[in-house]
């Protein structure tokens, strides 16, 4: 049975916010596998995308553009409402129906679109500071084949980097980072098992 993107989203949620409410103020100006964002810049980007999204379940307009500051005063708990907010606006009956955005893509491809921004980014985030983060297996099961879709076209727009060779031996997940153009064996430089860093920030909602 197909899941809805509601469901997907609360239970990529649920592995993301453990990430997000583990940072400490002096992780912020760390690095990330994403090159040109720190990890304040990297929260202040995801927050955008989750807020932005509510915006698209409901059919209405967002802008990208805005670098709006979200990572004052309790960002903590306020990132844990508004991820609650976007599973609530993705779980409206009929909110996978039609298109939306000025893309005006299905609805279901910009469900899937923020879903992939959530797991990944919460990996990005957990690799820049030393935290745990493994997906559900059900997300991986819809987000994998749904990102190796829209690959190609994130990759004109330079939302994804080039593919991310990877071995046979490669999990999902790898397989999955690996087509965003990130190296799922990153690690903060000086670390053990420090592999460098990704070329591209984005999965398919940027």
């Amino acid at each position: 049975m197909t899941q809805t993107i509601g469901e997907l989203l609360e239970a990529a949620a649920d592995r993301a916010l453990p990430v997000v409410r583990g940072i400490d103020d002096g992780q912020l100006d760390g690095g990330t596998p994403c090159a040109e964002y720190d990890v304040r810049a990297l929260v202040n980007h995801l927050f955008l995308v989750v807020v932005n999204f509510q915006a698209l379940a409901a059919r209405e307009e967002v802008d990208f553009g805005q670098a709006p500051e979200f990572v004052t005063g309790d960002w903590r708990g306020r990132f844990g409402a508004e991820t609650a907010r976007l599973v609530e606006a993705w779980s409206v009956p009929g909110v996978e129906e039609g298109v939306t955005g000025q893309m005006g893509l299905p609805a279901r491809t910009v469900g899937l679109m923020v879903l992939g921004d959530l797991t990944v980014h919460a990996w990005d985030l957990a690799r820049a500071t030393g935290a745990d983060f493994v997906p559900e297996e059900r997300v991986l099961d819809e987000l994998g084949p749904g990102l190796a879709a829209m690959a190609p076209r994130a990759r004109e727009m330079k939302v994804f980097g080039e593919p991310f060779p990877v071995g046979e031996g490669a999990t999902a997940f790898e397989r999955l980072l690996a087509v965003t153009g990130r190296d799922p064996g990153w690690r903060l430089p000086g670390a053990p098992g420090a592999a460098g860093t990704a070329g591209k920030t984005g999965t398919a909602g940027g």
